[in-house]
């Protein structure tokens, strides 16, 4: 029995380890990718929204997409300005600010029967040790998790669903307009069209599933060499 637990786990650590390998597939999938913002421009987050504690004065971004890899990933079209974002919010003791910025994609990229709500920011202002999903929760409820802690909707949006695999969508969003890329603002309210050419990575992870499945999976491995 302690054997074939092992043994799913290193099945599920290969399915989330895949879903982080997207350049290898050509499959693509509908999911919420998570960026970090710093310099002023965005950057395909390296930790997921629930392990990511980030600074006071730090802009995290979401943007939900349709894709097969984060290399290409169409980035949150607001710009990542903590000070225009949080200018609203007085600073607290004991507490930190931290700007969000969510753009809910394009209609080319929603789920059949939705229209995506218009993108917005919003200024979170949080324990200083909270999580980035922490500060996301604080301003944009409901938030939606599968079993595996990843992230499926913000604000109740999507409906349903939790990054699964889309056929024919990429040749449909690329042919509708051109990239989100080119930094124009049509579509904040949900009209408008980008590439959308992101995919499952480390950004869609919450973290703590991931490090659970990774963990038995060494473990098994530790226990076969030792055998």
């Amino acid at each position: 029995m302690r054997r074939s637990r092992i043994a799913g786990a290193v099945l599920l650590a290969g399915t989330v380890t895949g879903l982080a390998a997207g350049p290898a597939q050509a499959q693509e999938y509908r999911y919420w990718s998570f960026w970090d913002g710093k310099g002023g421009s965005w950057a395909y987050a390296t930790q997921g929204p629930a392990t990511l504690r980030p600074a006071d004065g730090a802009v995290e971004g979401f943007r939900f997409t349709v894709g097969a890899d984060s290399a290409a990933a169409g980035k949150p079209r607001g710009a990542a300005d903590f000070d225009a974002i949080c200018r609203d919010t007085p600073a607290k003791d004991g507490r930190k600010r931290i700007g969000i910025v969510l753009d809910f994609g394009t209609a080319a990229d929603a789920p059949g029967g939705e229209r995506p709500p218009k993108a917005r920011t919003e200024c979170a202002q949080v324990s200083e040790d909270a999580s980035a999903g922490e500060a996301l929760a604080a301003v944009a409820r409901p938030l939606r998790y599968d079993a595996n802690a990843l992230l499926c909707a913000i604000a109740g949006y999507p409906k349903a669903g939790c990054a699964e695999a889309v056929s024919g969508s990429k040749e449909q969003a690329s042919s509708a307009a051109p990239s989100a890329g080119a930094g124009d603002r049509d579509g904040a309210d949900g009209e408008g069209d980008g590439s959308g050419d992101g995919g499952p990575s480390a950004g869609l992870l919450g973290g703590a599933a991931a490090v659970v499945v990774l963990g038995a999976a060494a473990v098994w491995q530790a226990r076969r060499r030792r055998g």
